[in-house]
């Protein structure tokens, strides 16, 4: 099961009524946090999630609105006595920029890990996930999101027990370990049938369409994508200052065939995004205006 909150859905600048854009996800005892901007910390607080399990913060780029909470955080941590390692994920400069942003956070009682984004795609293996990282095009150097959870086949037992496998190594096959006992080798696809479908989740944000948002967010669970004007008339700026219309977000969706999207990352000036919803499920049925603490549980399918 995978927990998803959106802490916040606005853009540039927090709001009374909408915190800026932050993505967290619960997973196995983990937490994944994507973008830190101002107010953060108050978003997860009336979320009623804890800071503590926060073991990854992922940054899609460096403009303020979606880092300059981070310094707030890392002291709360810090204050928590947290003594667990923290690993960021964002891209060239993460370690120059987070140590500036420090300056006003300079001890802390745990380690930090950096890990640079340096190529176009590049992915990341922890806490029993696969998160991918993908350019996308913004006036900075700017990365979308992808979160894989993979699920293995069933368990057969009739090809375990053909195999002569003995009984107190079936759990651990099943988990996907490799077993050697008495100079015989056991396998995991020994025992399991085909993968089955897992968990996809994708994120992204500050971007035009591109290419590497729609072959990335393909048959995602969720899809969460920027929709910075609701307006018609505002297309011009969304080109001008390479930000995504909620009609651009929805065609993405319906090419990249995604179970559900929510928009986020909302204009100052956009009061009411519910009020454009209508024109935009008619390019994707499945659109949702986001919102600030707007949750989900996405869980595996069960035929």
């Amino acid at each position: 099961m995978l927990d998803v909150c959106l802490l916040g859905t606005g853009g540039m600048m927090p709001l009374p009524y909408r915190w800026l854009t932050a993505l967290m996800m619960r997973f196995n005892g983990s937490s994944l946090l994507i973008d830190c901007g101002e107010g953060t910390q108050i978003a997860i607080k009336e979320k009623g999630w804890s800071f503590k399990p926060i073991d990854v913060i992922c940054f899609t780029h460096y403009h303020g609105d979606h880092i300059s909470g981070l310094p707030g955080l890392l002291l709360t941590m810090g204050n928590a006595d947290r003594k667990e390692p923290l690993t960021l994920i964002g891209p060239r400069g993460l370690e120059r920029v987070v140590n500036s942003l420090r300056v006003i956070a300079p001890e802390l009682p745990f380690p930090i890990i950096y890990k640079e984004i340096t190529e176009p795609e590049q992915i990341f293996e922890m806490n029993g996930y696969r998160l991918k990282a993908f350019r996308v095009n913004h006036n900075v150097i700017c990365y979308g999101y992808t979160l894989e959870i993979d699920r293995a086949g069933k368990f057969d037992v009739a090809r375990a027990e053909a195999n002569a496998i003995p009984k107190m190594f079936w759990k651990h096959l099943q988990k996907g370990e490799t077993v050697e006992d008495a100079g015989k080798v056991y396998t995991p696809d020994m025992v399991l049938g085909p993968a089955r479908k897992g968990i996809k989740l994708t994120y992204t944000t500050d971007t035009r369409p591109t290419n590497s948002i729609r072959e990335n967010a393909a048959d995602s669970d969720l899809f969460i994508c920027e929709g910075m004007y609701g307006e018609k008339e505002k297309a011009h700026k969304a080109v001008e200052y390479k930000h995504m219309t909620f009609y651009e977000a929805a065609q993405l969706a319906k090419e990249a065939q995604v179970k559900e999207m929510w928009l986020t990352h909302y204009s100052p000036s956009l009061a009411y995004p519910e009020d454009y919803m209508e024109e935009v499920r008619k390019i994707f049925p499945e659109a949702k205006a986001g919102r600030d603490r707007m949750s989900a549980e996405l869980g595996f399918e069960e035929k």
